[in-house]
């Protein structure tokens, strides 16, 4: 089995609204392990870094204000194909087209307010694992249960 590493970020939506545990809680449960993780404010110039994609889209700028108007829980997870599997867990970006069970569908109702971010792509991955965490930020451990989740 071969691991694969994503980068998750609840928002400062998912803060004020007290889901940080339930949000985590739900990753673990499917067996994703947390290798690195810290609350945060974000400031602006790494804001801008974390959406350079979107420079000169109509919504840049509302993106950044919002992401460094409160705290945020950045993390890296690792798991089995993570980042697909993360993408489908989160939902889709709109929560009124997010399937049934997906954390945006269960908790979130506005696309501008969809409580966690999580990357689309290996690309993407290592791009905001290495914005938001040094190497010397993972860790490295066995979860007890990996025998009975993996073949």
């Amino acid at each position: 089995m071969e691991l694969e590493r994503t980068f998750v970020m609840l928002k400062p939506d998912a803060v004020q609204r007290g889901l940080i545990g339930e949000l985590i809680t739900r990753l673990e449960h499917c067996s994703l392990k947390v290798i690195a993780m810290k609350f945060m404010q974000i400031s602006n110039e790494l804001a801008q870094k974390h959406y350079s994609e979107h420079v000169g889209k109509p919504f840049y700028e509302k993106l950044v204000t919002y992401i460094t108007s409160g705290p945020v829980v950045p993390m890296v997870l690792e798991g089995a194909n993570a980042i697909d599997f993360v993408r489908k867990l989160v939902g889709a970006t709109d929560p009124q087209e997010a399937a049934p069970g997906t954390i945006r569908a269960d908790y979130a109702q506005e696309i501008g307010r969809n409580l966690i971010h999580a990357s689309d792509s290996s690309a993407s991955a290592e791009r905001e694992i290495a914005l938001f965490f040094s190497d010397s930020e993972f860790i490295s451990y066995t979860k007890i249960d990996d025998p009975w989740v993996h073949e």
